[in-house]
Parts: structure tokens; C-alpha cells; sequence
């Protein structure tokens, strides 16, 4: 028996008797989402590439795959993932990368994961394999059920294979350091936006009193280095470990206090400066700002990025009892949502609580 069919036995007696499965990959992003729970079912299992053409700008992979040999494969003909999904470890896996729909310093630039996701097979909670969308971005029809699996967490099916939309590497790059504050840096995001400019990606974080803003140019080659004289500031060399060293987290910024959490507040990318306990890092152009904050300050860091206009989750914390780590739904999403997952995973087996509390 090959290991989709064991996946799908596990399944179909899983439900029958009612029991709880957790999907796990790699375990790269255990940390992320409300609660874990379940008897484990493994995808690494599921692992390899079904298919890749590079002229077509196209690759199908199984979800138990490791993303390093996914990005490797794909660096060797000149290509990408252009949203940059940060990994959080070793032996991260498309599926992970795909259930739990995070992007990296990119995504307001490139898109996002559910951006990339041309089609997918999946395992439901009867123990049906089912196969939506295909290879190319026409091919939908009615409810797009390929991107609503990125961001899910694995709640509504277990991801067996995936084919995204990769593009070339830009054939030029340089990252500007400009000294300013958090207000001057929305600033001029705000306005840089605006202009026929490379943009990709940006970093404001304040560090011992002073504020410094990173701007990451790809594109032409001309186009570049166009910018780069007419925005000034100062271009930084080898600058390839800071932006991934932001992917990971693992700036000296995210250390932090270890009693402290981590919140991400996504917001208008016009968004001014928000009343928060700490100065934030900013990215996305404005769009994502994380916050580190004491258990106390929760409340107020979910009402200023409500006054803002948009939410917060509780993304990292060091708190085994911590809850309702995302923002509650409206009435009617969460009818949806809750209709969604009936249809999808009636028994409710997967991942159960892993979204909401009482998902």
C-alpha cells in the first residue's frame, strides 16, 4: 500500500470513530495557530517532485516535500518563489507553506501564497481524494477552492500535491539604508508607492533610540539602478543575510524580551504611526507591523490595529495557556467558515482547534 492510501485509511477510521488527527510536516510552525491536538498524521510521506517546466513558469510537488529542495531545484533554472515564505526551520514542507499561507519581506510587492497556488489535491475528511484547479491561472470555475486551502492550517483537508506559479530571479538587486523615524518612513513609503519605482521590500525597526528604514529594489537592471539614484540613501553590500535573517526572524529585534509576545498587526499600508506599548517593526511598506508586548498589553495592541482598520494576531508566545490567538471572525465569516468545514471535514478530525478555539 503506498502512503496516500495509508493517509487515506487513517482518515476514513479517524472519522468513523471520531478521533482527532493533527497533519504535521516538518513541524516548522507548530508555535503558529491556536491549539495543537490529535493523533499525528505525517505527510513527509508525500514527498518529491511530480513535475516542473520552467518555460511555463509551472511546478507540481507534493506536499510532504521539503521548501529548501523545492527552492533549490528551482534556483537552479533561474527561478523562485517570489513571495519568499519564511521556512521557521529545517524541515519546513510545501503543504506547511501552503496550510499556513505566511509570506515573507515580499509579499507586498510579489503577492501572496494563495497568489501562487494554481490548483491542489487534497484528502477530505471522508478520505476522498479530490483534485482542484490545474496548471494554469484560467483554470477556475465557481468557488476557487485551491487558495481557500492557504491560510486554512490544515482544518478543512490533508494537502497531498500542489502546483504553484514560480517566476525568474530578478536580474538585479540593491537594498538603501535611510536614517529616519517610523512617521518619516510611512512617509515616504506612502509616497514611493505611488511612483513607477522596483520596489519589493522594506524594514523599519527602531534600535537603541534611532530609527533606520531598509528598501529593497529588484527588477531590471536599468530600472534599479535608476532608483537607486533617485532615491538616495545609502546601498548596502551583501545585504541577502539581513532580508533573510527578517524571513526567519531572526533579526536581533525579534529576541526580545523571552517573556514577552509577539503580535502581528496587519494594517492599511497607509496606516500613520499606531499607539502601541513599543516601537514596532514595520515591513510590507507599512502593511505589517509586529509588535513585542507584555500578556497585560493585549487588549491594546488588538484595539489600535482595529483603529487602524485592520486586526492582530497573537503570532509567538512563550505562554502555554495563551487563546484566541486570532481575531475573531464577523457573524457571518464565521457562519461561513463553520459551514465550510461541515462540508469539507464533517466528522471534524483535522486539526481540530487549530484555527479557533472551537473550530
Amino acid at each position: 500500500m503506498d502512503a496516500l492510501a495509508e493517509l487515506q485509511d487513517r482518515i476514513r477510521a479517524a472519522a468513523a470513530a471520531g478521533t482527532p488527527l493533527r497533519i504535521r510536516g516538518g513541524g516548522s510552525k507548530d508555535f503558529y495557530g491556536e491549539r495543537l491536538e490529535g493523533e499525528l498524521l505525517d505527510t513527509r510521506g508525500l514527498a518529491g517532485i511530480v513535475s516542473y517546466e520552467p518555460s511555463e513558469l509551472v511546478v507540481t510537488v507534493r506536499a510532504g516535500t521539503q521548501l529548501a529542495e523545492l527552492e533549490r531545484v528551482l534556483a537552479e533554472s533561474g527561478q523562485c518563489l517570489p513571495f519568499e515564505p519564511p521556512h521557521f526551520g529545517a524541515g519546513a514542507t510545501v503543504g506547511g507553506m501552503v496550510a499556513a499561507g505566511l509570506a515573507g519581506p515580499a509579499r507586498a510587492s510579489a503577492g501572496s501564497v494563495r497568489d501562487f497556488v494554481l490548483g491542489l489535491n487534497m484528502v477530505n475528511g471522508r478520505g476522498e481524494h479530490l483534485v482542484f484547479g490545474g496548471q494554469v491561472m484560467k483554470n477556475v470555475a465557481g468557488y476557487d477552492v485551491s487558495r481557500l486551502m492557504a491560510g486554512a492550517l490544515g482544518t478543512l483537508g490533508l494537502l497531498t500535491e500542489i502546483s504553484l506559479k514560480v517566476l525568474p530571479v530578478p536580474p538585479a538587486e540593491a537594498t538603501l539604508r535611510f536614517r529616519c523615524s517610523q512617521a518619516e518612513a510611512l512617509q515616504r513609503l506612502n509616497a514611493w508607492g505611488g511612483q513607477p519605482l522596483p520596489l519589493n521590500a522594506s524594514c523599519w525597526v527602531e534600535e537603541e533610540g534611532a530609527g533606520t528604514l531598509l528598501l529593497r529594489l529588484r527588477g531590471a537592471v536599468a530600472a534599479v539602478e535608476s532608483a537607486c539614484r533617485t532615491l538616495g540613501g545609502d546601498r548596502m553590500q551583501d545585504a541577502a543575510s539581513l532580508w533573510k535573517g527578517l524571513r526567519e526572524q531572526r533579526l536581533p529585534w525579534f529576541e526580545g524580551e523571552g517573556a514577552q509576545d509577539l503580535w502581528r498587526l496587519s494594517v492599511p499600508q497607509t496606516a500613520p504611526v499606531l499607539e502601541l506599548p513599543a516601537s514596532p517593526l514595520v515591513e510590507w511598506h507599512g502593511a505589517q507591523r509586529w509588535v513585542r508586548a507584555a500578556p497585560a498589553d493585549a487588549e491594546r495592541v488588538r484595539e489600535a490595529a482595529l483603529r487602524a482598520g485592520g486586526h492582530a494576531t497573537l503570532f509567538r508566545t512563550p505562554r502555554t495557556d495563551a487563546a484566541g490567538r486570532f481575531t475573531p471572525l464577523a457573524p457571518v465569516l464565521a457562519t461561513i467558515h463553520e459551514r465550510l468545514k461541515q462540508q469539507f471535514d464533517p466528522a471534524g478530525v483535522f486539526n481540530r482547534g487549530r484555527l479557533y478555539p472551537h473550530s
